[in-house]
């Protein structure tokens, strides 16, 4: 099928319908040339060739550029109205850089061409040198060309971006830094259904040097790069912070201020939970920056930790005021610090988890004993009533230690 540039619509001769390689079916191509004569003559070698084509005609630059859509490949005059010579075709790839663009030209000039296919032409075509067949095939590999080289860049885009999220991962799912062996972490991140870049939740564990273990989660608002490396700058800092002996309100109103300095937009902030352990009296103290409680797991059942909840992290800055809490958690027991990705996960009836539902299932299955089997038992039964429907991150923090 062809268009010219009045919008008037003719057909290809059937024999090329029935003959085009189905490779490069149906390429949707624009001819920018003034001379009405060249136009003429280029739809004449298009219908009797063999592609399978549909041709639009126009006589500028600027015509060409308000066409509203992105042609497959363009046919392009260097002696137009509004664009002459090369600058006319850097202005043709900037607007349209993924089509195959073929200069052709009454310059019979190698020099020229050499700099046409250097600036990104796929050819350079001489019009008194030019036949149907030679057309065809011209444009035929053409494009092939151009799709090779886009599905190439796409692969490697695509492999910048797994390593960016190896990358965000290494920051955003530390090891453990333990130095008793006895304690037991488990620890889980599922990233949201629709994306392969992890987002904003996540998570710690740390031993100083007074045998008291450390251990955070937390969840910056929103998901995204932006969000991600929110999360692995106060990971960073709340190690750091830790490991250099500073109390638990210290180092939260010290992570706000980075969140608050290093923050895109005022709306980003974070919710934060920590948990100092003291294993051998079973000693937890909690710090809460808005974040949901961590759970009590007992074998005998599953109750939320109580805490006294301030602010999230860059919601009041400066203002905000954090209080510890002191629980006693009884032996052979373990604490499940978590995100809200887990209780906005959906249940087979369509409506959300929620908290109170969430406790009821996790104190359901309190009776297995090995914390990995808990765990990954738990998210399992999460995820088969989520079906996929769920499209927010879910960390999970388990941790146990001998009495």
């Amino acid at each position: 099928m062809i268009v010219d540039g009045r919008g008037a619509v003719t057909s290809l001769s059937p024999q090329a319908g029935r003959e085009a390689d189905a490779s490069v079916a149906g390429i949707v191509m624009l001819l920018i040339e003034d001379d009405p004569g060249d136009a003429v003559l280029v739809r004449e070698y298009l219908a009797d060739g063999d592609l399978d084509a549909r041709l639009e005609h126009v006589v500028t630059l600027a015509a060409a550029m308000a066409i509203g859509y992105e042609p497959e490949c363009v046919l392009l005059d260097l002696h137009l109205p509004d664009g002459r010579g090369l600058d006319a075709l850097r202005r043709v790839l900037q607007w349209w850089p993924h089509a195959a663009v073929l200069v052709l030209t009454g310059l019979n000039d190698a020099a020229t061409g050499s700099a046409a296919v250097a600036a990104g032409a796929q050819d350079y075509l001489v019009k008194d040198q030019v036949d149907a067949a030679l057309l065809a095939r011209t444009i035929r590999y053409a494009v092939q060309r151009k799709r090779v080289q886009t599905a190439e860049r796409r692969l490697r885009d695509s492999r910048l971006q797994a390593d960016e999220n190896t990358r965000l991962q290494r920051g955003l799912l530390p090891k453990p830094l333990l130095a008793d062996t006895a304690v037991t972490v488990v620890s889980r991140y599922l990233p949201g259904q629709q994306r392969s870049l992890l987002g904003g939740d996540f998570y710690d564990v740390v031993q100083t040097t007074d045998g008291v273990i450390h251990a955070m989660i937390g969840d910056v608002c929103g998901n995204g790069p932006d969000e991600a490396a929110m999360g692995v700058g106060l990971r960073f800092g709340w190690r750091t912070l830790t490991l250099a002996g500073l109390r638990k309100v210290d180092r939260m109103r010290l992570l706000e201020q980075v969140l608050v300095a290093e923050r895109p937009h005022d709306g980003m902030f974070a919710t934060v939970c920590t948990a100092g352990i003291t294993p051998a009296t079973g000693e937890v103290v909690l710090l809460s920056a808005g974040h949901p409680a961590p759970l009590i797991v007992t074998p005998g059942g599953v109750h939320p930790a109580p805490v006294r909840y301030g602010p999230g992290l860059g919601m009041a800055p400066g203002r905000a005021r954090w209080r510890e809490t002191t629980v006693t958690v009884p032996a052979g027991a373990g604490l499940l610090l978590y995100t809200d990705g887990v209780i906005e996960s959906f249940c087979e009836d369509g409506t959300r988890l929620g908290e109170d539902r969430f406790i009821d299932l996790a104190a359901s299955l309190s009776s297995i004993a090995d914390p990995t089997d808990y765990v990954d038992t738990l998210l399992t039964r999460i995820q088969t009533d989520d079906a996929g429907r769920h499209n927010d991150d879910t960390a999970v923090l388990y941790l146990r230690w001998p009495s």
